[in-house]
C-alpha cells in the first residue's frame, strides 16, 4: 500500500477537504481514469459524479488510509520538492536542501530514531523507525535516490562519488530553534545503494533513572547499587532493549565534580559535559586494547565499557572492578542468570566474578498503548495503536551465596533453584505486571521476552 506512488499533486488539484472528509486517497490518474484508496469509512455515494473520470478503487483498512492522510500538508510539500529536485531542466540545489530540512523535521515530529532511504522496484522508499518498529511513511520517483544520496553525503563530509563501499558520517541540522545531530550510513546493494541516518536525540540522555519506566522494586534495587564505591554492574539484553539509554541514565545519575568518570565507546552516540569518552578509532591504532590497556592511568572512579564483547575485554572490566573502581558495562545475553553463564563461557575467573559482580539488570522494551487514543489508532501513534515503549526488566542482586555458588562453579540450575527461594521476579513476571496496568498487551511481552 505504502509502496506505490502517490501522486500528491491530486490533492491541489481538485479539494484536499474534499478527500479528508469523505476519506479518499487519490493515487494517480491519467486522461480517462482516476484511482483512489478507499476504506470501508469512505464515503461514496456521489462520487461518481464529483469526478467525469472513469473511476478505479483498492480497498485498504481504515487506518491504513487515515495515515496516508495524517500529515497531509508535509506530504503535498515533500512531493512537490521532490518533483522540484529531479526536474533536469529548472533543478537547484536549494530544492534538495529543502527537502531534507522538510524531510528531518517530519521525522522529528514523527519521533523517528532512524530514516531508511532505499530503492523498492522504481520508486525509493522512506522508512521511519519508530518505537522500534520500521513503517514506510511515503515513496517518491526513483531518480530522488541519487540527488538525495549526493547532497547527505556532501553536508556528511563523506566522497559523493563512492558507491562501492560502505560510508560513515555524521552532520547537523538547526530545526526551529535546535540542533540536531545526525549519524549517516550508506551501504551499496545490488541495485544502488541503501541510506540509514540515525537521528541523535538527546532526549534519550537526559533521561534520569527515574524516566526510565522501571518498576519500583527493580528501580530501588538499582538505585542501592549506584551507591557502590566498586564492583561490577551490567546491563544485559539483545540489540535494541535500550541499554544504552538506560546505562547514559546511569552516567547522568553518577556525573559529578568530585569523580572521574571514563567512557570506552564505539561509537561515542551522545556528548555528557564533564566526562571522558574516548571513541574507538582502530583507523589510527587507538584500538579497543589499546585503550582498556592504558585506561586505569588515568586515575578514574567510575568506568563505562561500552560493551564487553570478548575475554579481554571482560578481564579488564573485573581487574578494574577487584582495584577500587564502579565498572558499568553492556553485555549480550537472554537474562539475568544466563549472564553469569556468558561471564563463565568467557573463560573469566570464577574468583574475580564472585568477588566483584554486584548487580546484573536484564531489560527489553515494549510499546505502550496510545494514552492519546487509548489504542484505537490516531495522527499521534501513526494510526499504530502504541505511543512510546516501557522498559521491563528484572535486577539480579549477586548476594552472597549466588557469590559463593559463582565462585564454586555450581551448575546454573541451582543458581535458578535458589532463586525461587528468594521470589526473584523475572523479566516475564514485570511484563505481566504492566500488562495488568494496561500499560501494554501480552502480545508486545511475548514478542521481546522468549523464555
Amino acid at each position: 500500500m505504502n509502496n506505490i506512488l502517490i501522486d500528491y499533486k491530486l490533492f491541489k488539484t481538485y479539494d484536499k477537504e474534499y478527500f479528508l472528509k469523505n476519506k479518499i486517497v487519490p493515487i494517480c490518474e491519467n486522461d480517462i481514469s482516476l484511482d483512489f484508496f478507499v476504506c470501508k469509512e469512505s464515503k461514496l455515494l456521489n462520487i461518481n459524479n464529483d469526478f467525469n473520470k472513469v473511476l478505479k478503487f483498492k480497498q485498504i483498512s481504515t487506518n491504513e488510509l487515515l495515515f496516508l492522510l495524517s500529515f497531509l500538508d508535509i506530504k503535498m510539500t515533500l512531493f512537490e520538492l521532490s518533483c522540484k529536485a529531479i526536474d533536469k531542466i529548472n533543478s537547484n540545489d536549494k530544492h534538495i536542501e529543502n527537502f531534507i530540512e522538510c524531510l528531518i523535521n517530519f521525522s522529528i515530529i514523527t519521533r523517528a530514531s532512524d530514516i531508511h532511504i532505499e530503492e523498492f522496484n522504481d520508486l525509493v522508499l522512506f522508512r521511519f523507525r519508530v518505537d522500534g518498529k520500521l513503517k514506510i511513511f511515503f515513496s517518491f520517483n526513483i531518480e530522488l535516490l541519487k540527488i538525495i544520496s549526493s547532497y547527505i553525503k556532501l553536508i556528511a563530509n563523506l566522497d559523493i562519488t563512492q558507491t562501492r563501499l560502505p560510508q560513515d558520517g555524521r552532520f547537523s541540522i538547526k530545526v526551529e530553534s535546535e540542533v540536531f545531530d545526525f549519524r549517516l550510513s550508506t551501504m551499496p546493494t545490488s541495485q544502488s545503494e541503501s541510506l540509514v541516518i540515525r537521528i541523535l536525540d538527546k532526549k534519550n540522555i537526559n533521561k534520569s533513572i527515574e524516566d526510565l519506566g522501571l518498576s519500583s522494586d527493580v528501580f530501588l534495587t538499582l538505585k542501592k547499587a549506584l551507591k557502590l564505591t566498586q564492583g561490577l554492574l551490567l546491563i544485559t539484553g539483545p540489540t535494541g532493549a535500550g541499554k544504552t539509554t538506560t546505562l547514559y541514565s546511569i552516567l547522568q545519575e553518577l556525573n559529578s565534580d568530585e569523580k572521574k568518570i571514563i567512557t570506552v565507546e564505539d561509537p561515542i552516540e551522545y556528548k555528557i559535559d564533564s566526562i571522558s569518552q574516548i571513541a574507538v578509532n582502530s583507523k589510527v591504532g587507538l584500538s579497543f586494547e589499546v585503550i582498556l590497556k592504558n585506561i586505569l592511568r588515568q586515575d578514574p572512579d567510575i568506568i563505562f565499557i561500552g560493551e564487553i564483547r570478548d575475554k579481554f575485554s571482560l578481564d579488564i572490566a573485573l581487574q578494574a572492578s577487584l582495584t577500587g573502581h564502579l565498572v558499568l558495562a553492556s553485555i549480550h545475553s537472554n537474562n539475568a542468570v544466563e549472564t553469569i553463564s556468558r561471564l563463565m563461557d568467557l573463560n573469566a575467573d570464577p574468583f574475580l566474578i564472585s568477588s566483584t559482580l554486584k548487580l546484573i539488570l536484564a531489560q527489553r522494551l515494549v510499546l505502550n498503548y496510545c494514552k492519546y487514543c487509548e489504542a484505537k489508532g490516531c495522527e499521534k501513534c501513526n494510526y499504530t495503536k502504541y505511543y512510546d515503549r516501557s522498559c521491563i526488566a528484572e535486577v539480579l542482586n549477586i548476594d552472597e551465596n549466588i557469590s559463593s555458588m559463582i565462585f564454586k562453579k555450581e551448575d546454573i540450575n541451582k543458581i535458578k533453584q535458589y532463586l525461587k527461594t528468594i521470589n526473584f521476579k523475572t523479566i516475564m513476571d514485570d511484563g505481566k505486571m504492566k500488562v495488568s496496568l494496561n500499560i501494554t498487551s501480552m502480545d508486545e511481552v511475548f514478542k521481546v521476552v522468549n523464555y
